[in-house]
């Protein structure tokens, strides 16, 4: 399959996108994201006693913050309306991963009404719940690693809806 990149014009310069043209639909995408950390760090988050605070609560508030934020720092992203935006924090403990990891599982759910998709704020809200963790424990664990970002799904506009094949 041949396709070609949007935001590239025929000299090779980036642009961002004409959707004048396009209709507004409904829009809907999902992404998610890991942090893995140490035990401790994962009870100190479960426990509430972590020194910042509520490292939960704070992680899905910022998490939204970022969706509605993502044109204003991803150079081609178009500024939306977003009309839904979900962040889920999860702890994940032993035995819950094939790789044997503790941490807490991010998934953000974005919806718009409009002329584009909102994949990049779905995975901008994901990635910055992610960092909001990092940050309010870091003073206990600089070793926290982020991983597994990425989309598992959207639905809407032209191509309809697309699925991560986990096969």
């Amino acid at each position: 399959m041949t396709q070609e990149l949007t935001h590239i014009n025929e000299k090779g310069e980036v642009r961002m996108v004409d959707v004048s043209a396009k209709p507004d639909t409904e829009r809907v995408a999902v992404a998610e994201g890991f942090i893995a950390m140490e035990r401790t760090t994962l009870d100190l988050i479960v426990s509430g006693t972590a020194a910042k605070g509520d490292v939960l609560a704070c992680a899905r508030v910022a998490g939204v913050m970022a969706t509605k934020q993502t044109s204003s720092l991803i150079p081609m992203c178009h500024p939306l309306n977003i009309t839904k935006a979900k962040v889920e924090c999860t702890p994940v403990l032993e035995g819950e991963r094939e790789d044997g990891r503790v941490g807490i599982h991010v998934e953000v759910t974005c919806g718009v009404t409009g002329k584009t998709g909102i994949e990049m704020e779905a995975l901008f809200g994901a990635s910055v719940a992610c960092l909001t963790v990092y940050d309010m424990c870091k003073a206990v664990d600089r070793g926290m690693e982020i991983m597994d970002v990425r989309l598992l799904k959207k639905d809407g506009g032209k191509t309809g809806l697309w699925l991560r094949d986990e096969a």
